[in-house]
């Protein structure tokens, strides 16, 4: 209220301006319509109590301006600063209006009254008041360049006097809550007042005393920062910085503790509730849950009964879920709590943690067991229901009937045969190996009843999967036995197609010589040794034939007996012997003729060489051209006339073009002995007429 009064009476204040003796300068500014004496006077006392006793024992200089105001205001005013701070108040400069008051006011003399006063009191006017005051101590309304905003100083003094309300208030609750706290601690049977809150938010207060300061170390009241001349602040103890930096230095002290106290009784209250729900877990698991698990123990007979007791098992899951949840939420606050405890708690948290997890993980445990024996179950019962599905085909294609079609699909069959006993045989192994999983994790499986475990009885459990072993044993070996009869009888069946394939290939084999021979071997040699080679490549020739003949008709034969043994009385050897005959009769007759061309025409170089080298006796001369003549002319002969196989059937050897160069060939070789022939006769003439002569 005092502040509101001294921004009513027009500022009413501390300026921050000092006199000659550094003592603060007041301004009390009047006028007409200030008539309240008492506010006056309250506003004038709550600015005196603002400076320090150092500022005060320097004394003020009050500057009462009456321009605008009576004289007995002005009377009334300087009488009251008698009754209020005379002996702080040094001197009293009246300001007086430019139009002076009637001296019939006016005759009470000041100076006279100055020992009864207690200071001293001048009517001076605006302008001269530099004579008793520094210019740039008095604000511009005096003439003086101090710059000063009464608004801004208001508004930050009415800050300070909210956070000095609210700081004090809330020191006195922090200091009592903290006491009975440290009251509570003492006597740990009395039940601790959780409800005692402060009235106000600490942080709140705090964030408010902070900015205020902040505001008063940057000697901001003025607000000029904008530019002007710069302002000369008061001394620290009017800016009020003491003040806050001991109720914030206070505040603090005492809010540190309060968090203290927070923690304390929020880690009492945590750790309440932590027992509490430690206890809910603990009962539930070793009650109901623990319950739950003795009374399942079955695996069921089949895939479909394991799926069952799976789903049942999962739904107990489920409900122990909600509980290990609790749990983890647990340790984790247990664990927080160990992290931030004291000593006097670190044991029992200790022992919560430990009992709650024991539990925890032995149900865990124990619910992993069991859902590890029903998924082994279940895939022990899903392979022993593939296997079965195996060996009811296995056994299917055993009784059903084989009918020979060819090589390659008996094989092939044959072929599917073994890997289905290889895959049921897999399939054993690995049903007698899931057999063994499922009976070792039953033999190990215990329950936890009265504080110990229980193990759980299972032999009916493995009677039933060694049974099923056992059964899917038996089937297994009846279907192997019966393999081994069909794969005995499919593998003569498939040496059957494979003789048959065999002799079909020996005919191939034999046609491809016989073409062979008459479009590739038709060359006669130049001369009596080229010739004499191409014989004997042509006698290894007719031995591969004549194995090859020899190979399709012991297949034949082979396939015969075979038939015999399979009992195919539908099965024979069908076109492929008239063919195999038939072929090798025209290779036959294909090579005869090859081979007396070739001896002609080794008969027809031999004596052309001879006639050529010209060695030979003059009485077998003539007898050796009639050879080569006579040779050479039936081999062209010979070279004309095509091969005629037994069926009626001809074949020339080679092309035309082919037949064609031979016989230029031995044609040449003829002209060549002719001529040689010609030559030896005139050489005779001559002779014979040389010695008539």
């Amino acid at each position: 209220k005092a502040i509101n009064n001294s921004n009513c009476s027009g500022c009413f204040t501390f300026t921050g301006g000092k006199d000659r003796r550094s003592g603060l300068i007041l301004t009390i500014p009047l006028c007409t319509e200030q008539t309240s004496m008492e506010e006056l006077s309250s506003t004038l006392d709550y600015l005196l109590g603002i400076p320090s006793d150092k500022c005060k024992a320097r004394g003020f200089t009050v500057i009462v301006d009456g321009r605008k105001s009576q004289w007995n205001i002005v009377k009334t005013v300087v009488l009251m600063l008698q009754n209020v701070i005379p002996a702080e108040v040094s001197l009293v400069c009246v300001v007086k209006p430019d139009e002076f008051w009637d001296k019939k006011v006016t005759h009470f003399c000041f100076w006279k009254e100055k020992d009864r006063l207690g200071f001293e009191v001048i009517l001076v006017s605006a302008n001269k008041l530099t004579r008793y005051i520094e210019p740039c101590q008095l604000t511009d309304e005096f003439g003086g360049s101090l710059v000063y905003d009464h608004m801004d100083w208001v508004n930050k003094r009415l800050v300070f006097e909210k956070f000095t309300k609210e700081s004090t208030s809330l020191l006195d609750e922090l200091v009592v809550i903290n006491e009975s706290e440290k009251s509570n601690q003492l006597d740990k049977e009395r039940p601790p007042d959780c409800n005692f809150l402060p009235s106000l938010d600490p942080e709140t207060v705090l964030q408010t005393g902070h900015e205020l300061l902040s505001e008063l170390q940057q000697r901001r009241f003025n607000g000029s920062e904008g530019g002007g001349v710069a302002w000369s602040p008061m001394d620290d103890e009017l800016l009020a910085q003491p003040q806050v930096m001991k109720l914030l230095d206070s505040l603090r002290e005492q809010y540190t503790k309060y968090q203290e106290v927070c923690r304390q009784r929020s880690k009492r209250s945590q750790l309440e509730e932590i027992q509490t729900k430690v206890m809910q877990v603990v009962n539930w698991l070793e009650g109901p849950g623990t319950e739950q698990l003795r009374t399942q123990w079955g695996i069921g007979d089949s895939i479909r009964a394991s799926q069952a007791l799976q789903q049942k098992h999962e739904e107990m899951e489920s409900q122990h879920s909600e509980w290990f949840a609790v749990y983890v939420e647990l340790n984790q606050q247990i664990a927080a709590l160990l992290s931030a405890g004291d000593e006097e708690d670190l044991v029992e948290l200790k022992g919560l943690q430990q009992q709650l997890s024991d539990v925890c993980y032995r149900q865990a445990s124990q619910l992993e067991s069991r859902q590890n024996v029903l998924q082994s179950a279940h895939e022990f019962h899903g392979t022993a229901q593939d296997l079965s599905q195996q060996l009811d085909g296995l056994l299917g294609m055993l009784c059903a009937d084989v009918a020979p079609t060819d090589g390659a699909a008996i094989q092939q069959t044959l072929k599917h045969l073994e890997e289905k006993l290889k895959s049921v045989e897999g399939s054993l192994a690995g049903l007698r190996e899931k057999g063994q999983v499922v009976m070792d994790q039953m033999s190990n499986q215990t329950t936890w009843s009265y504080g110990k475990d229980v193990p759980i009885e299972n032999k009916e459990n493995i009677d039933h999967i060694q049974g099923v072993m056992e059964d899917m044993q038996l089937r297994k070996q009846r279907c192997e036995d019966m393999v081994d009869v069909r794969r005995l009888k499919m593998l003569q069946m498939v040496q059957l197609f494979k003789c048959e394939e065999d002799a079909s290939q020996a005919v191939e084999w034999l046609g491809e010589l016989l073409d062979a021979l008459l479009k590739t071997h038709i060359r006669l040699g130049d001369d009596a040794q080229e010739t004499k080679v191409l014989l004997e490549k042509h006698k290894k020739f007719v031995d591969v034939a004549q194995s090859t003949y020899d190979y399709g008709r012991q297949l034949l034969q082979a396939t015969v007996v075979l038939c015999q043994s399979l009992r195919c009385t539908t099965r024979s050897s069908g076109d492929t012997l008239p063919r195999l005959n038939r072929v090798w009769k025209q290779f036959t007759v294909t090579s005869e003729e090859r081979v007396h061309r070739l001896e002609m025409a080794c008969s027809f170089h031999t004596a052309a060489e001879k006639v050529e080298q010209g060695d030979l006796p003059v009485e077998l001369e003539q007898e050796t051209y009639e050879e080569v003549e006579t040779v050479g002319k039936a081999l062209l002969d010979r070279l004309t006339v095509p091969v005629i196989f037994p069926d009626g059937s001809e074949q020339y050897f080679g092309s035309s073009g082919d037949m064609a160069s031979s016989a230029v060939h031995i044609r040449d070789n003829m002209k060549l002995v002719e001529d040689r022939k010609l030559t030896l006769h005139l050489g005779c003439v001559t002779c014979m007429h040389q010695s008539t002569m």
